[in-house]
C-alpha cells in the first residue's frame, strides 16, 4: 500500500478519533489505544479500515489537542461572521481542526494535498454544500497560512 493511501487513513481515523474524543469525552491515550487496537486496518461488520500511517494519525489527534486553543481561534476568524466554531456540527470541527493543525504544523504535507485530503474525508460523511464549506475555510487557511505555497498562481 502507498504511504499517500496510509496517510488518506490516517487523515479520516484523526478525524473519527477527535470526534468521538469530543462526543465521547474520551482522553488521548484512551482514543488512541482504541483506534490502533479495534479500528485501524480492521475489518468491522463487513466494512475493511485501511491500515494507516499510526506516526502521522498520532500526531494529528495528539496535535489538534495540544494547539487547540490556537487552532480553534484560528477557525473562528475564518468562518462566516456570527457562525463560530461552536456552531460548526461535531465532526465538522473535527475535520476543520484536523486540517488547520496539518496547515500550522506539517510543511512536509504541501497545503492544497491537505485541503483536498479533508475536503475528501467531509464528502464522505457529508452533502456538497458541507464539503464545499470545509473546502472554501480551508482555502482561505491554506492562503493565510502558508502564502508561498500560492504565490504567482500556482
Amino acid at each position: 500500500m502507498k504511504r499517500s493511501e496510509r496517510r488518506s487513513a490516517a487523515r479520516l481515523a484523526a478525524s473519527q478519533a477527535l470526534y468521538q474524543m469530543e462526543i465521547a469525552d474520551k482522553g488521548l491515550a484512551d482514543i488512541l489505544a482504541e483506534f490502533e487496537a479495534h479500528w485501524i486496518g480492521r475489518e468491522i461488520e463487513g466494512d475493511s479500515y485501511t491500515p494507516a500511517e499510526l506516526a502521522f494519525f498520532r500526531d494529528v489527534v495528539s496535535g489538534v489537542l495540544r494547539d487547540q486553543l490556537p487552532i480553534d481561534r484560528g477557525l473562528d476568524d475564518a468562518l462566516a461572521k456570527g457562525w463560530p466554531l461552536k456552531r460548526v456540527e461535531a465532526l465538522m470541527r473535527a475535520i476543520l481542526r484536523a486540517a488547520f493543525y496539518e496547515l500550522r504544523n506539517r510543511p512536509d504535507v504541501p497545503a492544497r494535498v491537505a485541503v483536498t485530503e479533508y475536503v475528501d474525508v467531509a464528502a464522505a460523511f457529508f452533502g456538497p454544500e458541507e464539503s464545499g464549506m470545509i473546502n472554501a475555510v480551508l482555502d482561505a487557511l491554506a492562503r493565510q497560512t502558508r502564502p508561498a505555497e500560492f504565490a504567482g498562481g500556482r
